[in-house]
């Protein structure tokens, strides 16, 4: 159960079944035999969000929908979403799934480091609470036939966005320096073996292109020690490397949070689920900064730089997946939540 204040209707949420019936008669949603994503820290994001009856929130990821249902189950009878997705497949998905609610939803195609020019064209001015989930999907891995997972063979395009004529993984793989393949696997990736990984890059590609995910797969798994005393799959940063730098996923996540702290209401609140080190640590950062009255270098004796914290921290120590959501669904196993309040 979310513990949602007394002075508040509680509204049921099953994140199984999705199926939610309650003395307004608010739509019923039964997705149980649908194959649909499985949203993560679904409970603890609804809680933290401190989400409200006739509020306003803004799903920034949505994805095929499962948090902005929740949302919407929580905020019922009368609270609305913003669901933004960059991914026109899976908007689409959602914007189906989530019919019943008729204009309670409101799904916005777009990348959320826009949130705030998006929300203003969509006529939400302000946001009671915001919510940016930063994985995947289980069907953008799956059945999307982009290439982000080395499970099957396909092209490697890796775009969240494809209908324009941006650069694929496949691209970028094919014309870049050594030099700048190190520093996508190393800034991106975290990647001990860079060097070994460019380097086999550079000879593979000199004889045939790389042009899918099964050719990148079979060159990483001819490398030496690759992947040595790790839990995940040794290809899993080298993938993830590639996949942001195509998408400029950290750029767009400084800029994101800037939008959406800008966007809140004074004490809404914001909360940001991360999979990977970068990604937390950007957070961590920003959230530090934005939380603090002066950011001076410690060595000088007296402010000149004028800041002012504008968000509060919401939870000191991070929110993570309990023992039964990881054994149901291993993919929440790296997911991190950290929550600010807007001041």
């Amino acid at each position: 159960m979310v513990a949602l204040a007394a002075s508040r209707k509680y509204y049921p949420i099953d994140s199984v079944s999705y199926l939610n019936v309650n003395d307004d008669m608010e739509p019923t949603v039964n997705l149980a035999n649908t194959t649909v994503h499985a949203p993560v820290l679904l409970r603890e994001a609804v809680e933290h969000l401190d989400v409200r009856s006739g509020l306003v929130y803004v799903d920034a990821t949505a994805g095929e929908g499962g948090h902005s249902l929740a949302l919407l189950q929580a905020s019922a009878p009368s609270g609305r979403v913003l669901g933004i997705d960059k991914d026109p497949l899976s908007l689409a998905r959602a914007k189906k799934r989530l019919e019943p609610f008729g204009n309670r939803f409101t799904p916005a195609a777009g990348n959320y480091a826009d949130i705030y020019c998006i929300a203003q064209n969509y006529k939400y001015p302000s946001a009671n609470g915001i919510l940016i989930d930063l994985g995947l999907s289980s069907w953008q891995l799956e059945f999307s036939g982009a290439g982000f997972s080395f499970q099957r063979d396909e092209p490697l395009d890796m775009r969240f966005e494809r209908s324009g004529s941006s650069p694929t993984a496949s691209n970028l793989i094919n014309s870049v320096s050594e030099e700048e393949l190190i520093r996508i696997l190393f800034d991106f990736g975290e990647e001990p073996k860079a060097r070994l990984i460019a380097k086999s890059i550079v000879q593979s590609r000199s004889k045939y292109p790389i042009n899918t995910t099964g050719q990148l797969l079979n060159l990483l798994n001819a490398i030496p020690g690759i992947g040595r005393g790790r839990k995940s799959h040794p290809a899993t940063r080298t993938f993830q490397a590639f996949r942001i730098a195509i998408n400029q996923e950290l750029a767009n996540l400084r800029v994101g949070i800037e939008g959406a702290i800008s966007l809140l209401q004074s004490s809404g609140r914001l909360a940001i689920i991360s999979y990977h080190s970068l990604e937390d640590r950007l957070v961590k950062q920003t959230f530090s900064r934005e939380s603090t009255d002066c950011i001076c270098d410690k060595t000088i004796p007296l402010c000149v730089c004028n800041h002012k914290a504008i968000i509060r921290m919401v939870n000191r120590r991070i929110i993570t997946p309990t023992s039964i959501e990881v054994q149901s669904n291993p993919r929440s196993r790296s997911a991190r939540m950290r929550v600010i309040e807007k001041i």
